[in-house]
Order: structure tokens, then sequence, then C-alpha cells
């Protein structure tokens, strides 16, 4: 087992800017000048856009290093490369509130990853418009807000969650099988911090009982896909996707079980992996430093 992440002596560094020489350079001589020491070190040169991507993770040895300074420091190094950058305690959890309607296995195993360490999440809610899983958040210590939605109520409904998001000091919201459609409002408003899954049928399979649906039409594979939510119904920067193989021996409740499976595995890494700052968008798509 690796051994756990040290609050306050361990950074996470992501770059994104045009590409030009010196840009390792610049970053390394950065860790150099503050007592840093690469723990792990990614990045992608996009030829085609001519944008480079980094993605560093770090220890100090100077016990008067802190996040603050760090930040004022490479500030210089930022401006004079055009970087967009971010710069963050490696240990500190993700404060991440977890919407959810009637399925709960990608809640479940949201909530077990949480507690077993397997994520570096801290829930502060779960909201949901039903009260199906009320008693397993409730068997987590978590509140539970039950916002229900209707067309009359949905704005104040949304202006409630919003509400939560900004009193909890909310960095991530996971839609992990929320089944209600976002208004474009509240969807700018999180830009950047909401991630949703959903079955990878769409769009040939929409509506009631997708996997019904795919059963009729003999499908062989079954998939999901984590994106970040845009105002684009379902058509986010993909975070990350997978495909499990069936065949005509499944029912249709059997590829249900199959879809659980998956959409589980994915909505985990998609935020695992954006916990962990390996997540950069660029323009439709993502860079994934996994």
């Amino acid at each position: 087992m690796s051994p756990r992440t040290q609050s306050g002596r361990e950074f996470v560094l992501t770059v994104s800017c045009p590409d030009s020489a010196g840009l390792v350079h610049a970053v390394s001589g950065f860790l150099v000048r503050n007592s840093g020491n690469i723990l792990e070190s990614q990045q992608f040169d996009d030829r085609l856009k001519g944008r480079f991507f980094m993605r560093v993770h770090f220890d100090v040895s100077d016990p008067a290093t802190d996040l603050e300074q760090l930040c004022f420091r490479f500030g210089p190094v930022a401006q004079a490369y055009h970087i967009t950058w971010t710069l963050r305690d490696a240990a500190t959890p993700t404060r991440t509130l977890i919407m959810v309607s009637k399925f709960g296995h990608c809640l479940n195993d949201l909530l077990f990853r949480s507690r077993s360490g397997a994520l570096n999440i801290s829930i502060p809610a779960i909201v949901s418009n039903h009260r199906d899983f009320e008693g397993l958040a409730e068997s987590y210590g978590i509140p539970f807000h039950h916002i229900p939605v209707t067309k009359e109520t949905k704005p104040e409904a949304e202006a409630r969650l919003l509400d939560l998001v900004r009193e909890l000091d909310v960095d991530l919201v996971v839609l992990a099988r929320y089944m209600q459609v976002l208004s474009d409002d509240l969807c700018k408003e999180l830009e950047g911090r909401a991630i949703n899954i959903h079955h990878s049928f769409l769009p040939s399979f929409k509506g009631a009982k997708p996997y019904d649906q795919a059963h009729m039409r003999g499908v062989k594979l079954v998939g999901a896909t984590a994106h970040y939510v845009t105002s684009d119904l379902d058509e986010g920067q993909i975070i990350e996707q997978d495909v499990i193989r069936v065949d005509h021996s499944l029912a249709p409740g059997d590829l249900v079980t199959v879809g659980r499976d998956v959409e589980a595995q994915v909505l985990a890494h998609a935020v695992k992996w954006h916990c962990e700052s390996r997540v950069m968008v660029d323009g439709n798509r993502t860079v994934v430093f996994r």
C-alpha cells in the first residue's frame, strides 16, 4: 500500500498553456527554488493545437513553505508563459455533494469507496428528489436533503441546491443517477465541477427502459460514460468510458445488472481522477493523466 499523502507537505500542480520552449525547465526550476521534490510527473504536448499540459505531484522539505507561498511564487512563472494553472494540497479531501434519484448503485459505491479511503472525498450532503436512500445516508452519518422536483417547483428546487452548494463549500457535485435535467443556468453555475454518469446507449436508446430496448436489438456491448455537466444534455466533456461484452443469453434484467456495475466503476474513476487533479478540460475534450 502506498504511503498516505502528507497534509501540508505534498501538493499537485497542473499546467495548461501554449506550447513553447522551456516550459518543463520553468516548472522544475520553480520546484527547485522552493525545496520541491517531484513524486509524479506527467505531461502531454498536443501538437495539433499547439498546447502543453502537465501535472506534477511533489513534496516540499522546507517546513516554512506552505500552499499560499507556493501560489504566490508560481504567479510570475505562470504570467511569463501564459499558463492556466491550479495548485492544491494533495491531501485535502474534495468536498463532494452527491445527487441521486431511485437507482442507488452509484451512490452506494461512492459511499463505500469514500469510507474505505479509496476516494479522497468528504461528503457533506446527499440530495435526492425521492426519499428512497434516506436510510442509507443515515447509516453513513451523512445529512440527507429531500428536494422534490416538479415542472412548477424546478426553479425553487435548483435554488435550494445552489444554496447548499454555497453553504457547505462544495467543490464537486456528482449526479449519481440523478434523473432530472438541470437547467442551463445551473449547468453554467456548476461548470467544471459537476460530473454525470449515464449508459452508453445514447443516442440509440433514449427514454424509458433503455436496457429492454437494447435487449430487443441484440446489443453486444454494454457501456457507461462519465462526463462533465454542460447545458448540452449528455454532451459534456468525457472523463471516462468503459464497456463490457454481453451476448444473447442475458435477459433485460441481466443487462441492467451488468450496466449498473460498469456505471459504478466508470463514475468512481471519474470522481477519483477529478479529485486528484488528473483531469484537464481542453475545449470539448479532456486530457486525463491516469
